[in-house]
């Protein structure tokens, strides 16, 4: 988009804007009748552990939204000179999972417990027999029922369950509803909405708790993409922009979780598409042909923001210690006179990985933080261990933290390939890792032996993502679904790296050192 165009949209309404709350970043964007980007802004905050639950703190989430919104606009102003004062359309996306508690008022019951905690074990178990399909541990409903063998006291006064990008939307517009890809990591949804039988296995075991009159009721509206999900209203305008200059009006999308808003920007909304999103979590996304033949608890059962099914990798653990790692590189290259910028530390640092040993050269890493469900961990403990003979080089040990970021996805996958046979001819990715170009994208290729492309804006993430979500609730063509909407507006897709073979056969053999090794990581979290 030339700079006048990106200009005229501003000028006359026509601009789109994604806000995505992320585990590390709040990031706006705004887009124009061409999909192309016309400003961006972003927040960086960070979750807490709170008496042992990861948290955020909702005050951080009004905060933070306002401080992307604002460099936003300010971004506006600097790029093209005019005021960004209405909007066609916009749309909030958010982390999927957890659990957000509120009572009649809307008042939060309890700090908002996030997909990154673990003690939902027994719940999860018992709702994944009850209702026969995987339950995670991180789902609304599993720490809900949670709540309920804990008897924990704010139940009694239990009015709504909604997500963190619902909680948004409802500020922004007054509508408690929810996209369909954000409400099947809530409860398993069927055609779209709630799956009524489930509803009625899951009331039997919540029947003589404090949860009173069965789940449904405490559930927001289930929509698909491109529904009509309310307008911008002047308390949502001043919501977003304190100062007065932005009108309320624009129409709002469903709000979205990170999983959907991924599938877009990579295009993977068809069935036999898959999507890799690498950030504080990884996951991948494979849209389903038909049902799967059996329960593994490796594998969510959710959705396309269209409501198509999907099979779900969900890894607690990402890139944090891939970053933690940089953050020390950064400190010693300022302890030595040669400071630089953290990004280009990052970039400089993450492209040696390119020239280490494809096996890891007696090298092993586990990038674990917190607990990790697919490999049965409840706690994690972040672990580099490497055999004396090894050498310890940089190249080598940036390669090994990248492949143990893939290595737990790789379990997860090689269930969908293995036991159900499911495969996928292409991987589309996006997400921060995928920022430093070929790295990345080169050792996932190695990892899931499966060509990897990575879309134009894709880096731009999830805000990206609910931005073009918004932009299809307004779209002139009607008569085109989700998957010929993206495929017109976005043009060719791009080109995939394929696999190279000694990377391949390189990652098989440090896959087969890692898995072994689990018992050291095991050991880890029961000793230190």
């Amino acid at each position: 988009m030339s700079e006048t165009t990106a200009s005229r949209a501003v000028r006359d309404g026509e601009a789109v804007l994604g806000i995505e709350l992320g585990s590390t970043r709040i990031k706006a964007v705004l887009i124009g009748p061409d999909q192309a980007t016309i400003a961006t802004g972003s927040h960086a905050w960070e979750n807490r552990l709170v008496d042992g639950l990861w948290t955020y703190d909702l005050d951080d989430v009004v905060a933070g939204v306002r401080a992307a919104y604002a460099a936003l606009a300010a971004d506006v102003e600097r790029r093209h000179g005019t005021p960004l004062t209405r909007l066609a359309a916009c749309g909030v996306s958010a982390m999927m999972h957890g659990y957000l508690a509120l009572d009649a008022d809307g008042a939060l019951l309890t700090p908002f417990r996030t997909w990154r905690n673990t003690h939902t074990d027994r719940a999860a178990a018992t709702l994944s027999d009850a209702l026969e399909v995987n339950i995670p541990l991180r789902w609304s409903v599993a720490h809900l029922y949670q709540a309920v063998l804990d008897e924990e006291e704010h139940l009694g006064r239990l009015a709504h369950l909604t997500t963190l990008a619902g909680l948004v939307h409802e500020r922004l517009t007054g509508e408690r509803v929810l996209g369909v890809g954000d409400a099947s990591g809530m409860f398993p949804v069927l055609d779209g909405d709630w799956d009524a039988a489930r509803l009625e296995r899951t009331d039997a075991l919540l029947a003589g708790s404090a949860v009173r009159g069965g789940l449904r009721p405490l559930l927001p509206r289930v929509l698909r993409a491109g529904e009509p999900a309310g307008h911008l209203t002047e308390d949502g305008a001043r919501f977003l922009d304190p100062t007065g200059t932005l009108e309320p009006g624009a129409a709002v999308c469903p709000p979205e979780g990170d999983a959907g808003t991924g599938m877009v920007v990579t295009r993977s909304v068809e069935p036999g598409t898959g999507n890799v999103s690498a950030g504080t979590s990884i996951f991948a996304m494979v849209v389903l042909e038909g049902a799967l033949a059996g329960r593994h608890h490796e594998i969510d059962l959710v959705t396309t923001p269209a409501g198509d099914p999907v099979a779900m990798v969900h890894c607690n653990n990402g890139a944090s210690e891939l970053e933690a790692w940089a953050r020390l590189f950064h400190e010693v290259a300022a302890a030595v006179g040669a400071a630089a910028d953290p990004g280009a530390v990052f970039d400089a640092v993450v492209r040696t990985a390119l020239d280490g040993a494809p096996d890891g050269g007696g090298l092993l890493a586990y990038n674990y933080l917190s607990g990790e469900p697919v490999t049965g961990l409840e706690a994690g403990r972040p672990l580099v261990v490497r055999r004396p003979d090894s050498t310890l080089s940089l190249a080598t040990f940036m390669r090994v933290q990248l492949s143990s970021a893939f290595a737990t996805l790789r379990r997860g996958m090689d269930v969908l390939s293995e036991t159900e046979g499911v495969r996928v001819e292409r991987i589309f990715a996006h997400g921060g890792l995928f920022t430093t170009p070929g790295v990345a994208q080169r050792l996932l290729a190695a990892a899931l032996d499966t060509p990897v492309s990575v879309a134009d804006g894709a880096t731009e993430g999830g805000a990206w993502g609910i931005a073009l979500l918004a932009a299809y609730g307004v779209r002139e063509r009607r008569d085109l679904d989700l998957t010929a909407w993206l495929a017109h507006v976005l043009g060719d897709e791009p080109t995939a790296l394929e696999p190279d073979r000694a990377d391949v056969a390189g990652f098989e053999a440090f896959m087969k050192s890692w898995s072994a090794a689990l018992v050291v990581e095991r050991t880890a979290v029961r000793a230190v």
